[in-house]
């Protein structure tokens, strides 16, 4: 059986890899599926100094590390969402958004995504004012006063990070102290740019197109205090309240505690046979990357005795991958540009990076030309740069410079045309680095074809739109909740002649973020505003919204 693994494991933060190298290690075939990107919350982190045996690195590094680890041992990797389980019998299933898995093992390991507080307006306003990620809208607020809701590690430290942008800080604690470490906690109440106020909470925030006002109510004393930016100016407020488990996959499938967390043993054993979870989705004390690795490191060795027994009963073998050192094996992998490389032969890429690259490349079925529309802004030659600095790396990329009176007046951008010139819908306006050079590349993959695989029923719904869909999508390169939206777009804009999809980098263009409102990537509008949505999206759901 081609597709049957010993475990699949679902969700790739410090939980899901640790588990796969364990795995690996102990020559069991595994593959770690995951929706967004490998790394899980923790790669928005910008310094991590609590990890034992590691003084200093950032979240994104130290989730990078253990992915090569388990890599190396043979662990597969795979990026899809799992939209079911079949926990029947001795081989499970594991629907996935590229089909189904086989397996004796299951071991969910999806985390938290942030929880809404529940304010007034905060739904309203959510987007325009009210954001939940410091990393991909603090820039959006520079110059202003903003309000941090929280009090637990996150609001400590994401409080400091915005200093850098905000005019001034204030967090607004619901208890009567911060519940983090000292150490955090005290680097945001002694920053001078941060005023910290305790029992306090959001009665409510209001606005026009944007959030003007925040009114916040002391807990002991009833006071109600109000702050209202001046006139044509705005606010920002971060949520940072906590997680909720991403336990939707297993309701109905196995015994889930009262907030959605899931029940297991001492083992990481969950309520059915042949199922563990691992990470901030069980019920802990303490949900952090070292707790996560613990959890992935005890459900992999139940794992391995689990597998074990199912292979002689079964009498059912996986074949196990061969360690893969060089490269990622699959197309979709996370790259991330950087400055030049020691000994590349690239002034932009690493030799990693141009490894996997060349393995995209060499996928792609037909030439792509790179249509580029430039302005005098040195941000122009930058994508120039960039562009002409890939289309060395393969003779299916070409660079065509447009007449410049032919330019629409959102330049610079790239519009990747075929062979013949046609445009293929795709577009990227600003330089795409960053985060979103991984969906930039896919971009291609998907244009060039075959392109990445869909569900069926996906791939049908897109091909028979029979409407003309304008999609933007507006992102920071800082964000890393935007590349899964432009990458849902772009196969929408890649599968079907009439859907376009033009991605912004908000940074350089200031007049698309005005125009609609827009305070927190990533931004979906559709139709010239017609419909706009924030927030990561796969390509179902950009399917449903344009619908």
């Amino acid at each position: 059986m081609k597709n049957l693994y010993d475990v699949v494991v679902i969700g790739g933060g410090p939980a899901g890899l640790t588990a796969a190298l364990y795995l690996a290690r102990a020559k069991y075939r595994v593959v770690v599926v995951e929706k967004e990107n490998f790394g899980g919350q923790i790669t928005i982190t910008h310094e991590v100094v609590n990890y034992p045996g590691v003084a200093h690195t950032s979240g994104k590094e130290l989730t990078e590390t253990m992915r090569k680890q388990a890599q190396s041992f043979g662990a597969e990797f795979m990026l899809a969402e799992v939209t079911g389980l079949d926990m029947e019998g001795d081989v499970k299933t594991v629907k996935t958004s590229r089909g189904d898995l086989k397996t004796f093992g299951v071991l969910l390991a999806t985390g938290a995504h942030p929880r809404m507080v529940g304010f007034r307006g905060e739904e309203d306003f959510r987007g325009r004012g009210v954001a939940y990620c410091a990393t991909c809208d603090g820039e959006f607020f520079t110059g202003k006063e903003v309000f941090v809701v929280g009090g637990g590690f996150a609001a400590a430290e994401e409080a400091v990070f915005l200093t850098k942008y905000a005019k001034h800080v204030n967090i607004l604690i619901r208890k009567d102290d911060f519940s983090c470490a000292k150490s955090a906690a005290d680097a945001a109440r002694n920053h001078e740019k941060i005023t910290v106020l305790t029992n306090t909470e959001v009665d409510e925030v209001l606005g026009d197109t944007t959030l003007r006002s925040i009114r916040y109510r002391n807990k002991l004393s009833g006071e109600v205090s109000e702050y209202k930016a001046a006139d044509g100016d705005n606010i920002g407020v971060f949520v940072f309240a906590g997680y909720s488990p991403a336990t939707d996959l297993v309701k109905g499938i196995a015994e889930l505690d009262e907030a959605g967390y899931i029940v297991t043993d001492r083992t990481l054993k969950t309520s059915v046979d042949g199922l563990y979870a691992a990470g901030d989705v069980c019920i802990k004390p303490l949900r952090q990357v070292v707790t996560a690795v613990g959890d992935g490191a005890l459900a992999a060795t139940e794992l391995e005795k689990y597998a074990a027994a199912m292979q002689k009963k079964t009498g059912l073998k996986p074949e196990v991958a061969e360690p893969v050192k060089a490269e990622k094996p699959e197309p979709s992998v996370k790259l991330e540009t950087a400055g030049p490389a020691a000994g590349a032969s690239s002034q932009l890429f690493d030799a990693d990076m141009l490894a996997q690259l060349s393995a995209v490349f060499a996928r792609m079925a037909n030439p792509l030309v790179l249509k580029l529309y430039l302005d005098n802004r040195p941000v122009s030659a930058e994508l120039r740069g960039y562009m002409e600095e890939l289309a060395k790396q393969t003779d299916k990329l070409g660079v065509e410079i447009a007449d410049a009176n032919a330019d629409s007046g959102e330049a610079p951008y790239v519009a990747v045309c075929r062979a013949d010139g046609s445009w293929s819908g795709l577009a990227f306006h600003g330089v795409p680095g960053g985060h979103e050079f991984t969906s930039f590349v896919l971009g291609l993959y998907n244009a060039a074809g075959p392109g990445q695989p869909l569900d069926e029923a996906v791939l049908a719904g897109i091909r028979g739109l029979d409407k003309k869909v304008d999609i933007k999508v507006l992102v920071s390169l800082s964000c890393t909740m935007c590349p899964e939206l432009v990458t849902a777009a772009q196969r929408l804009a890649a599968e079907n002649p009439g859907v376009t999809a033009q991605v912004y980098d908000l940074n350089h263009f200031p007049d698309i973020r005005d125009r609609y409102n827009v305070m927190s990537v990533p931004c979906l509008v559709i139709n010239d505003g017609e419909k706009i949505s924030f927030g990561k999206k796969n390509a179902a759901q950009v399917l449903e919204l344009i619908r």
